[in-house]
């Protein structure tokens, strides 16, 4: 499968997928059915619309990187990572919510809440990393830079996001401005994420803990949110270009020694 054929194959299947899925659930709300999380139909249409990017990321995976379906599955369970890498995550996990702490905080009613919205996140939120950060952002970066592929993963994350809100219901309480903002700034974390350690795992669990303290957030400083927004894009962009530069520092000392 050449390139570009894999490229429209996923964006085809994922936000064809979902979109069709939309273009379903308008039509029963229309004819007055009730589609939401609290119908069986609702679900249904949940789970096959958010399954999307997970669908076709490993069928494509499959076909243009040859890659077998249960190194994906292990993959995305491999928590045996190096300490440093999880400490990356948990630095940009630390600057994305660094604003609590003036004058904000979690909002945690039972203490064991976090740990189910996390399983929860996971299932219904860091899956998705199979899809745009496992095939579409590298895939992506094989003929564009990381900036430019990174926005271009945004753009069509987005898209898909808001099918999937239409889906599920919850298209009136989202905010569309902030919500973007904070996607643009989670594909940075998880592209750069992905760049440096090539851990789907990794992606998975930021992308879960970043949708669980968004849920548990209240307050905050709004200008020193701003401030480390625009400091994770720096280390993100810094750290993938230093991994690019090392990366392609050991192959051409490889090169050497092997001629």
């Amino acid at each position: 499968m050449s390139h570009n054929k894999a490229i429209n194959l996923y964006l085809v299947g994922a936000l064809g997928q979902i979109i069709l899925v939309c273009l379903l659930v308008f039509v029963l709300r229309r004819s007055g059915v009730a589609v939401d999380y609290t119908t069986p139909l609702g679900m249904l249409a949940i789970a096959v619309g958010g399954i999307s990017s997970a669908l076709w990321g490993a069928v494509v995976s499959i076909k243009y990187k040859k890659i077998k379906l249960t190194q994906i599955l292990r993959d995305f369970f491999n928590v045996a990572q190096k300490p440093r890498s999880y400490l990356l995550a948990f630095l940009f996990l630390f600057l994305d919510f660094f604003s609590l702490l003036f004058g904000g905080g979690l909002n945690i009613s039972i203490w064991y809440a976090p740990v189910i919205l996390f399983f929860r996140a996971l299932l219904f939120g860091g899956i998705e990393e199979i899809g745009w950060r496992y095939f579409f952002q590298p895939a992506l970066q094989e003929r564009w830079d990381f900036v430019l592929a990174t926005l271009c993963t945004f753009v069509s994350w987005a898209i898909w996001h808001f099918a999937y809100f239409y889906v599920e219901g919850t298209m009136d309480v989202v905010d569309p401005i902030p919500f973007l903002i904070g996607l643009l700034i989670n594909c940075f974390i998880l592209s750069s994420i992905f760049n440096v350690t090539g851990s789907l795992w990794l992606c998975a669990m930021t992308h879960a803990l970043i949708n669980v303290f968004s849920q548990l957030a209240v307050g905050g400083n709004a200008y020193v949110s701003y401030g480390c927004r625009v400091l994770i894009i720096v280390i993100a962009i810094v750290l993938v270009k230093r991994n690019w530069n090392n990366t392609s520092l050991k192959r051409s000392k490889s090169n050497v020694v092997s001629n």
